[in-house]
Formats: C-alpha cells, structure tokens, sequence
C-alpha cells in the first residue's frame, strides 16, 4: 500500500513536469528528440541480448531526481542550460515511457496499477497552479518519495548473486552504453541534417555527459518491471541490474561533466 501511494505521487509529479514542460514547446524539440534516441538504442541492445525477455522497456526511463540529483553535485560549473536540457530530456523520456506502458502493456495493467501509474499522471497533467505544486512536490519527491520507494523495492531487495545473470548485464550494457550513445548521436545526427541547433551555452559534450546521467533509471524503471516481469527471479535480476547501471552511469556523467570545457 506505501510503494503503491509512493508511486502515485512519483507519477503525479511527472503528469505536472509534463504539462508544464509544454509550455515552451519549442525548447522542448531537440531534448525530445535525444531522449527518443535514448529510449530506442537501450531497448535495441536489450532485445538483440535477450529477444524472448519482458523487461526490454527498463532500459528506457530516465529518473528526473536522481540524474538532476548527480548533476547538482557539479555546482555551480554547470550552467543553467545544460541542466534544463538535461531536466526537458528526462521529462519527455518519462513521457514517452508512459507511451509505452499505454501502447504495449495496456493488457498487464491492472486497475489498481493503472491508477497509480497513468491515472496520477494524467491527473498531475490537469490539476491547475502547476509551478506552484511542482516547486512543493520536487523536493517532496526528491527527498523523501524516491529514497523511499528505491528503498522498499530495490535496495530491500538486491540479490548481489544475480549481477552477471544475462538479464542484469543486459541492462547494464543497455543503460550504462545505449543511453549515452543514442542521446549524443540523436543530437549529433539532427543538428548535422536539420535546422536545429545546440542550445546556447550547450555542447555536444555536454551533451555527451547527460547521456551518460541519462543512464540513470530506478524507480519508474521497477515500477515497469513490476507491471510487466512475472518471474521473481527476473525481477530480482532486473533489480540489482538496474542498480549497477545507476551507479556506473552517475560516476561516469559526473565526471565526464567535471572535465567538460566550459561553454563561451
């Protein structure tokens, strides 16, 4: 019943981030399209190791809190820009893994999982005096829903014996490598063949580094696994898999970040 309320308000907090980040769509177009990359080149890798598994779509989601979480550890080096992009990306990932979660995993949604999964996003996304509840929520959610929720349905759980099962490494390869490469050539790629550009005081190697933030995914990750891994071996596998990516991938956005020119 707690990870149940824990994740409505996770999802609640996304439905607003959304709605909000819509706001400017404009400066939402080359993070949305980076993080499409970022979802499709991890769920390849997954696929391509494991074609037979269920959990290809945890390698997909980025955690706001934690890869805004790990970059704040940099300070004041990191301009302004490099985290919005880095914020709008994470918000449209979740976005689009709501998509998913719609598109392919309706018939394994139960009543009860759809309300706290889709139902509280789609109410955060109606609910009005959205900048003011996301200021009360962030920090809510950051501090004290997230740590929470990793707490009871990972960290409780962690089965280290698990860590080279086909299943963990396959998320690892796909968090920790696929996030990073399809992040930075989405950007490379548009920015080479479209009109769009690199944002002001963005560099690809900014980017770079968000990629590897990106990599990054537990909680809307298990809450994925649970909806659709029916394996309790799996699932475990899926758990410490998830947990080795976030680990590797936070070290090394962090410091690719740190030695990441400044931008003029």
């Amino acid at each position: 019943m707690l990870s149940h309320f824990l994740t409505f308000v996770f999802f609640l907090l996304i439905g607003l981030e959304i709605r909000h980040g819509l706001e400017k769509p404009k400066d939402a177009i080359l993070p949305g399209i980076c993080a499409l990359g970022g979802m499709l080149l991890p769920a390849i890798i997954f696929i391509s190791l494991n074609p037979d598994s269920p959990a290809w779509a945890v390698s997909m989601p980025t955690d706001v809190a934690l890869a805004v979480g790990a970059l704040s550890l940099l300070g004041k080096r990191i301009r302004p820009e490099v985290r919005f992009f880095l914020l709008t990306l994470a918000i449209a990932d979740d976005f689009f893994s709501l998509v998913v979660i719609g598109i392919f995993f309706r018939s394994e949604l139960r009543l009860d999982s759809f309300i706290y999964t889709l139902g509280a996003a789609a109410i955060g996304s109606l609910l009005p005096f959205r900048a003011q509840l996301i200021r009360i929520l962030s920090p809510i959610v950051t501090f004290l829903i997230i740590p929470l929720y990793i707490a009871i349905n990972l960290l409780a759980q962690l089965d280290l014996s698990e860590a080279t099962s086909a299943i963990s490494l396959s998320i690892i390869a796909a968090r920790v490598v696929g996030k990073v490469l399809g992040i930075s050539l989405t950007a490379w790629l548009f920015v080479k063949i479209t009109s769009l550009a690199y944002p002001k005081n963005v560099l690809f190697t900014d980017i770079v580094g968000i990629g590897f933030l990106s990599g990054m995914g537990l909680t809307v990750s298990m809450v994925i696994a649970e909806i659709t891994v029916t394996s309790d071996v799996e699932l475990s596998q899926v758990r410490i898999g998830l947990f080795i990516a976030a680990v590797i991938s936070g070290l090394f956005g962090i410091l690719w970040l740190k030695r990441s020119p400044v931008a003029r």
